[in-house]
């Protein structure tokens, strides 16, 4: 039995990653390890490792790392914390390969951990840029330190190899959230509203928006200028998915409560939807605001526009219904205006998501068991691109 310990540290990567762990956690040759890190155990963010609990999947191990601040230092700190657990994890456990998605701090400490403990690395959405937040440089980081690669689209693939890793080991796989969109059975609508207590009546958009973690505090600033805008459109109903543990993530989320109590007829706040809820309710929004890496990869599919505001996922390819827009109250008014307009919702009714893949999470797990059986080279060669 190869064992296989895959790690998540937010509410949103486990949802992506839920397909993957549940052919792992079935697959007869191969041991499910379930690590939990960073938001998943914090009260603050909803403790949401009781959701993988209900899932009904073994966790392995809670791995505590976060600290009771959103300052750069603080961060860091826990940081820190998370790459001494990580290290005795593995030095007891020794999977034979770790399996991490994305790009946060939470990941980079579990990569650097593997690294050191000369266990191979599967990397799942490397290649990708956000040009506007720290996690350009992690993910990069990450994939110097992985052995196998899946990345979302075919320009991701090849800045993987621009980034010297061999053709071979760079698999086009899709997006996981795109299969999940596809796959999942999502929620009517009463039983959605019954679940959320919310009442949808159009136009309704969902706001998700984090700090841009390459800028000195401007989180507070810029997500203002959003509200500001959405102030002056009492038609709107508002759903609100709060921020990550970012720097200045609670700035964001004081925001989000303050502006709810005020409004609380029109708008609703959730620490965490969780994945069903999340994509059930994306089907009867008109539009997504804010700078969720969602909005550009699993929101196309929905046929719904994106407004994408600031630098944050600048640099990502995107579909045809995502509108970019910079923080500046009325670019953003112009987006969302041309977001909600018939016109626009017209144009891209026959779009296609570029991240669009065929049978991706299978198409992982077979790959990692082929590498597995066949075994990984720990020394990597440089690929020189020409």
């Amino acid at each position: 039995m190869k064992k296989i310990s895959i790690v998540t540290g937010t509410r949103a990567e486990y949802g992506l990653l839920k397909p993957v762990i549940e052919k792992v956690n079935h697959a007869g040759t191969m041991e499910l390890q379930l690590v939990v890190t960073g938001m998943h155990l914090s009260p603050e963010f909803g403790l949401t490792y009781r959701e993988i609990e209900q899932d009904g999947y073994p966790i392995s191990a809670k791995i505590e790392m976060l600290l009771s601040s959103d300052t750069g230092v603080g961060v860091t700190k826990s940081m820190g914390v998370a790459l001494l657990g990580f290290a005795d994890y593995f030095e007891r456990n020794r999977p034979d390969i770790v399996v991490i998605l994305g790009d946060r701090y939470e990941a980079l400490m579990a990569a650097t951990a593997a690294m050191m403990a000369r266990i191979p690395i599967a990397h799942i959405h490397g290649g990708e840029t956000t040009e506007g937040a720290v996690d350009e440089a992690i993910r990069h980081s990450i994939t110097k330190m992985s052995h196998l690669h899946f990345t979302a689209t075919e320009a991701y693939r090849n800045r993987v190899i621009q980034l010297g890793e061999q053709p071979q080991n760079v698999y086009h796989v899709g997006a996981l959230g795109v299969e999940n969109v596809r796959s999942v059975s999502l929620l009517d609508r009463k039983t959605l509203e019954d679940a959320i207590q919310f009442t949808f009546r159009s136009p309704a958009v969902m706001v998700t928006y984090h700090p841009v973690t390459l800028e000195n505090k401007t989180a507070g600033e810029q997500f203002e200028n959003l509200l500001h805008v959405i102030d002056r459109h009492k038609e709107l109903q508002i759903i609100f998915t709060k921020a990550n543990a970012d720097p200045d993530g609670r700035v964001v989320n004081r925001m989000i409560d303050d502006y709810v109590e005020k409004n609380h007829t029109r708008c609703a706040a959730f620490t965490s939807l969780g994945q069903l809820r999340y994509l059930s309710a994306l089907q009867f929004c008109d539009a997504v605001a804010g700078n969720s890496s969602s909005g550009i990869i699993e929101v196309p599919s929905f046929g719904i526009p994106t407004v994408d505001i600031g630098d944050r996922q600048r640099g990502r390819v995107s579909a045809e219904s995502v509108i970019h827009c910079r923080n500046e109250e009325a670019d953003i008014e112009r987006a969302l205006a041309q977001a909600l307009s018939s016109e626009f919702r017209s144009q891209i009714r026959d779009m296609k998501n570029p991240y669009e893949g065929s049978h991706t999470s299978q198409r992982i797990v077979e790959v990692i068991e082929e590498a597995l059986n066949r075994g990984i080279e720990l020394k990597k060669k440089f690929y020189d691109w020409n």
